[in-house]
């Protein structure tokens, strides 16, 4: 890579105050982009994955699994905000259920599972960004004894957007903010080696990791993955969960046909010649929950071993650096996928779970159907379907002309959401105002009436 280009990305990051390990990583991911490379993953080069260890075969947690609880910690991936539903602030801070928000439901279960087991200490912390991190830390304020060490979080970090052209770090005068962008939730490992958390892990003797996105409610730790994860030895499980026709655009997991190792391929590393083969969900069957179980001590060898960076595989994204003007310059925005790390150990594996361990909330059609009565909460604070759904949640399917913001959905349910517990599907279509005591059942449909 042109020396000019590697000292102007390092000069314009270390002044943005990013930690070294990020910088690093982000440089051997721009060295490859400069070689050319877009991190194409070609169907020729993979094989389908067809059988996988199932949760539900996994036995009943041993007696003395709550002593591993002593050597997990648990992180939450809490960088996002809620701008797909026009908030400017954390995500988690979405009220769930009642005033309870993400937040709060997770701060109950760690609590509650301390309580319940022998690891009153169980390590906890939040992976936060510089623009959720405020608000995070006061909401959480209400619990004082969720911090063990004084600490409840680590920043994830940034990098620059680099011209499409030249590589170096874009300039956007009209708004210096736009220069910088997310560097995926691969920044993970660089940032928990950066900030010393990976190192006091392993002080305190805490071998296991169990990562998650802060709005999958799904995602709790559960003793049998657990048990399973620490005596196979591995030093990394991911778990994935069935395709089915509305996962078909997302990233599936793959065995690479040079070394056979598991690998995470997304939409934007296939080539389009191979887009018929990689929507094809019968062929590629499982995709990543973005639940991951984690050694740290073989994380930590890994890394050592490649000289602090792990050799994550590459997303590069085309775009202009402000993305509501497409006459502004055109940028490469580098990213990774924490997932992605699946191929960089030689004991690797997957275990298919259950859709529930998977319910994240992107639009307000998945948080209207948390908030109604076909989701209940248990005794340690799951959000789980009622049985008498049998395992499937309602389909919901809100116009998002009216009800994509949240500020619009709010309006449009003042009294809260109607039963759905006996709710197979729901389209609503036009703007509606939703009255109290509203029960739904079988399939229904709203819509505006025809002119």
């Amino acid at each position: 890579m042109n020396p000019e280009i590697s000292e102007a990305i390092q000069t314009r990051m270390l002044a943005g105050g990013v930690a070294g390990a990020t910088i690093d990583a982000f440089l051997a991911a721009v060295e490859k982009v400069a070689k050319g490379e877009r991190g194409q993953i070609p169907e020729s080069t993979i094989e389908p994955v067809t059988e996988l260890p199932s949760l539900e075969s996994l036995p009943a947690a041993a007696a003395g699994t709550d002593d591993l609880l002593n050597q997990l910690a648990v992180i939450k991936l809490n960088g996002g905000l809620g701008t797909g539903m026009g908030l400017e602030q954390a995500k988690s801070l979405i009220r769930v259920k009642g005033e309870d928000t993400f937040l709060d439901f997770i701060a109950k279960q760690i609590l509650h599972l301390r309580t319940r087991s022998g690891a009153p200490k169980l390590a906890f912390y939040l992976m936060d960004s510089f623009s959720t991190q405020a608000d995070t830390l006061a909401h959480l304020k209400k619990y004082p004894e969720l911090a063990v060490d004084g600490d409840l979080d680590f920043l994830q970090s940034k990098v620059s957007k680099l011209d499409a052209k030249t590589l170096l770090p874009v300039t956007w005068a009209a708004s210096p903010e736009m220069e910088w962008c997310p560097p995926g939730h691969g920044d993970l490992y660089p940032s928990l080696l950066g900030c010393g958390l990976l190192d006091k892990f392993l002080r305190r003797g805490i071998k296991f990791l169990f990562v998650s996105n802060s709005d999958n409610l799904g995602a709790t730790v559960d003793l049998r993955l657990l048990n399973h994860f620490a005596a196979s030895g591995n030093s990394f499980l991911m778990e994935v969960a069935t395709r089915t026709a509305a996962d078909r655009k997302g990233g599936h997991l793959a065995r690479r046909r040079e070394d056979g190792r598991l690998l995470l391929r997304e939409s934007a590393q296939c080539p389009a010649a191979d887009e018929t083969q990689f929507q094809d969900i019968t062929r590629h069957q499982f995709f990543n929950t973005n639940n991951l179980w984690i050694r740290l001590d073989h994380l930590k060898a890994e890394l050592e071993k490649c000289g602090g960076v792990l050799p994550l595989a590459l997303i590069t994204n085309s775009k202009t650096v402000d993305p509501r003007d497409a006459a502004s310059p055109k940028v490469i925005q580098i990213e990774s996928a924490m997932g992605a790390a699946i191929e960089c150990f030689t004991k690797a594996n997957a275990v298919l779970v259950p859709r529930s361990r998977f319910a994240p909330v992107k639009t307000t059609s998945d948080l209207l159907a948390l908030r109604s009565d076909a989701y209940r909460i248990t005794e340690d604070y799951l959000l789980v379907l009622d049985e008498s759904r049998h395992g499937q949640p309602p389909v919901i399917d809100l116009d998002s002309k009216y009800y994509k913001l949240l500020a619009d959905f709010e309006a449009a349910f003042p009294h809260g959401a109607p039963s759905l517990v006996k709710c197979d599907s729901l389209k609503v279509v036009g703007k509606k105002i939703f009255p109290a005591n509203l029960v739904l059942q079988g399939k229904v449909e709203f819509s505006e009436p025809a002119d």
